[in-house]
């Protein structure tokens, strides 16, 4: 009679191995899913970019008082949405010595009566979330007077004079009529030894009135004291304003008692040592 072997399994007990229980297979995915969503989110985050320019600004219309410019943004480059400010500025007839038009701040501008012999620029500034940059047009064309005169008046056979009167632009006026710096004041009032800022302010006038447009230089004598500002343009008051930043090179000695400036004033265009140009030497006391 043959006995049949029963075989049981028993479990090793010694073995670490665990069964999965049926509850821990949605929480193995659920984790899955979530690491999976950290990649796709990191991979398709795309880096915040500021406005960079590719294309300078352009300017079109005709170099001619009376006339209006356009200014076209250029092209830039950075993350969406971009917004332009922004500034036109009168240069002189190289397209150099720029400064702000006060006020111009539109995506056009109509050309001036004392905007003639100059040049002009636009300057466009982009700006996002990211950050702003800035970038400037080539000169203008050099600007024309308007038909007729633009404003200026005509002048006066003989004299050189618009027959206008008031303030007379700077392009209306021909030799043998010639500017002059007539006027002058200084901020701070009293200089002194440890100024290190002076704003000097100067008036042209010719032909009986106050002109407009006329660019000033000025510079401290000796050299060295305060480096060179901009020329900048006089106003329709015949007042131009320019700023000095004082070096290390100021006071030239301890007993410096006179702050010299040689002041020039000019039309664009002409010949620095002819025209209706005019300079002259100021001087403004130093108390120690």
């Amino acid at each position: 009679m043959h006995l049949k072997t029963r075989h049981t399994f028993e479990p090793n007990r010694g073995s670490t191995t665990r069964a999965v229980g049926r509850a821990a297979v949605p929480v193995a995915i659920f984790v899955l899913l979530i690491a999976a969503a950290v990649i796709a989110a990191t991979g398709s985050a795309r880096p915040a970019v500021a406005p960079s320019n590719t294309a300078p600004p352009t300017i079109t219309g005709k170099a001619q008082a009376g006339t209006t410019m356009k200014a076209d943004n250029g092209t830039w480059n950075g993350t969406a949405p971009i917004t332009y400010a922004f500034q036109w500025r009168i240069c002189n007839e190289t397209g150099g010595a720029c400064h702000d038009i006060a006020g111009a701040t539109g995506d056009e501008y109509t050309l001036k009566a004392a905007d003639a012999g100059n040049t002009i620029r636009i300057q466009v500034t982009a700006k996002n979330a990211d950050g702003s940059n800035t970038a400037t047009s080539v000169p203008s064309a050099q600007i024309a007077a308007a038909t007729g005169g633009g404003g200026g008046g005509t002048t006066s056979p003989g004299t050189g004079c618009p027959s206008s009167g008031g303030t007379v632009a700077v392009s209306g006026i021909a030799p043998p009529a010639r500017m002059n710096i007539d006027q002058f004041t200084v901020n701070p009032g009293t200089i002194t030894h440890g100024t290190r800022q002076v704003t000097a302010r100067f008036h042209v006038a010719a032909c009986g009135g106050s002109v407009q447009g006329a660019m000033i230089f000025a510079t401290a004598v000796p050299y060295g004291m305060f480096p060179v500002p901009n020329e900048q343009a006089t106003g329709s008051d015949g007042w131009a304003t320019l700023d000095f930043q004082a070096t290390a090179g100021f006071p030239v000695s301890a007993k410096q008692q006179l702050l010299v400036m040689f002041v020039r004033a000019r039309k664009s265009g002409e010949n620095v040592l002819g025209g209706i140009s005019t300079r002259r030497l100021i001087s403004f006391k130093v108390a120690r």
